[in-house]
Parts: structure tokens; sequence; C-alpha cells
């Protein structure tokens, strides 16, 4: 059986294409996660349809996926995803990566450089974005959203607070935020 997974890193991407590409390669089933390649989101979301896809595989299967990077986040990761198929003797094919373990000695070499390739384009792109922060910073600019309530706001929230006839309900209201953000802003 051919099993298909396909995974987006953002709602604002469309897992379509793979989709397409997977049913045209006979896909009989298709996972779709939407979780970013790695890091702390990665961690806490986790991947539960990728895990559905490797608990419905079973020995002789074919795992489709479009392209390799797809599949996991880290190098290690990928490499013992692809070591857990081959010991469960399950054939791998990304197919933009052309990699095929049909063929166990040139799938296996080809599939660990492209892994290798992968990571050191993800260890590129996470240099890329910290330089970038690097220098917005050096100019003075500083990521993140806006504040909900600046200082002066605070003061006059700390003056109401001390009246016990208002709530902090009414404030919040009154300044279009949570209560908990009066909290928040009172505790500093």
């Amino acid at each position: 059986m051919k099993i298909g997974y396909a995974r987006k890193s953002t709602s604002h991407q469309d897992v379509a294409l793979q989709v397409d590409e997977l049913k045209k390669r006979g896909c009989v089933e298709i996972y779709e996660d939407q979780v970013s390649r790695a890091g702390a989101k990665r961690k806490l979301k986790g991947t539960p349809e990728l895990d559905n896809c490797l608990k419905a595989l079973r020995e002789g299967d074919t795992l489709i996926v479009w392209s390799l990077d797809r599949l996991g986040g880290t190098l290690s990761e990928i490499i013992g995803l692809l070591d857990n198929l081959k010991t469960r003797k399950i054939t791998f094919i990304a197919i933009k990566d052309r990699i095929d373990t049909s063929d166990p000695i040139l799938g296996e070499v080809y599939t660990h450089l492209m892994a290798i390739f992968s990571n050191f384009e993800r260890n590129r792109i996470i240099e890329r974005t910290h330089a970038g922060l690097a220098a917005a910073r050096a100019r003075g600019r500083t990521g993140g959203r806006k504040k909900s309530l600046d200082e002066q706001s605070i003061k006059e929230i700390k003056i109401l607070l001390n009246d016990p006839s208002i709530t902090v309900k009414s404030i919040a209201e009154r300044y279009k935020v949570s209560r908990q953000t009066i909290y928040r802003s009172i505790a500093n």
C-alpha cells in the first residue's frame, strides 16, 4: 500500500500541491500535519498525523512525501525515521528530491546526503534570521507586539485601583484590554 504524508509549517501555507502529487503517485491514504519543521512549537505540538501515518504503515508498504524536509525537522530526526522505515521493511520515496529506497544501497546513500543538505539549509536560514534580528536591534528596532498600555495609562490605572468602588473589570473595559493585562501592568 502507498501512504502519503504532507506537512505545512503555517496556516497560511497550502498542502494542495503536495497532496496532488501524492495522489498522482497512487497514495491510498494521505496524512496531513500543520506544524513547523523544528523548534519549540514542534516540540510542544508534536506531529500527530505523522505518528498516525507511521502506525498505519506495514511491512512492504511505501511512504511517499513531496520532499525530504516535509518529513522531519532535524538531520537526526530524519535519519532516525528513515532507519525505522528500513528496519520495518518500508520503502520511502521523496518525489522532489528523487529519493527511492527500493534500491537499498543507492537509496540510503542519497537519502543521507539529502538529509545533510536539508539540515545545512535549515541552519543557514536560522543564521540569516539571527543576523537580521541583530542588525535590526543595532538600529534600535525590536520585534514583537506593541504594548497595550503606555506609561501614562499604567499610572492612571494604579490611581484608579486605589478606589475600592472601581473594579478591575471596569478598568479593563475602559482601556480595552483584558483583566490579565491590567494585573501584569501593575506588577511591573
